[in-house]
């Protein structure tokens, strides 16, 4: 059995899991284990499934990270992994029983990507209906990640895996943070979600604030050594 958690990170929408590249370079520094398994993207229930089960292959106790929708499903997820200890947020969702991701920003000014986003003219593959969401090419660097030079988001922009509605909209039905200790980093800046609703869900849930006033949606990227800061809390805790 592991004496030191093994951290499991999880990325969320429009993106994959190279972009935690900086923050596994730093965590494995400092000589702690990671692992950044894929997240499907098709449905809550399925993608928090899909991580659970991955996290069957790891002994002793687990830090699930995750950012933006990588949020809502390390919380659908928690209750379901053995030996989680903590649950670590990057600018995620951290939607209530009964909540989605679209329903918890209700309350707050709508993001840049309310206007930004685009839907597929075809059903998602593998989601349970309804389309794909895309962020359109041009606006994806202000959109997702304004504070990384162009020529890094150039790329990404037209590698964007894609989130299917129905996962954007499907309804919590666990809510992990509940009954864990947890850490929230709010991006300032952010373009994807509200920062007044990070604030909000990183407040309900008793959370360690991290704030990066100048932080985007994607500040883990840009600033990978306080994100893995953070983490190191969660893990000395």
């Amino acid at each position: 059995m592991a004496s030191s958690p093994t951290v499991v990170l999880v990325h969320g929408a429009f993106a994959d899991a190279s972009g935690y590249a900086g923050v596994i370079r730093e965590l494995q520094a400092k000589g702690i284990e990671v692992r950044a398994p894929m997240n499907p993207l098709r449905s809550l229930s399925f993608d928090a499934d899909a991580v659970a089960r991955y996290t069957t292959t790891i002994d002793g106790p687990i830090v699930l990270v995750g950012h933006s929708y990588g949020g809502a499903v390390i919380s659908q997820a928690a209750p379901a992994v053995k030996n989680v200890t903590a649950l670590v947020y990057l600018a995620g969702f951290a939607p209530d029983q009964g909540e989605s991701c679209a329903s918890v920003q209700e309350p707050f000014p709508p993001s840049l990507l309310a206007t930004t986003n685009e839907a597929s003219p075809y059903d998602a593959p593998g989601a349970p209906g309804g389309p794909d969401l895309f962020i359109k090419i041009p606006e994806f660097h202000q959109t997702f990640c304004a504070d990384l030079p162009a020529e890094v988001a150039a790329p990404m922009a037209v590698s964007q895996r894609p989130l299917s509605v129905a996962a954007l909209t499907e309804k919590a039905t666990a809510a992990g943070w509940r009954d864990l200790p947890t850490w929230y980093l709010v991006s300032g800046q952010d373009n994807a979600i509200p920062p007044d609703c990070e604030r909000f869900m990183a407040k309900r849930m008793n959370a360690t604030v991290e704030s990066l006033d100048q932080g985007s949606h994607a500040a883990f990227i840009a600033q990978p050594d306080i994100a893995a800061g953070l983490i190191l809390r969660a893990i000395n805790s």
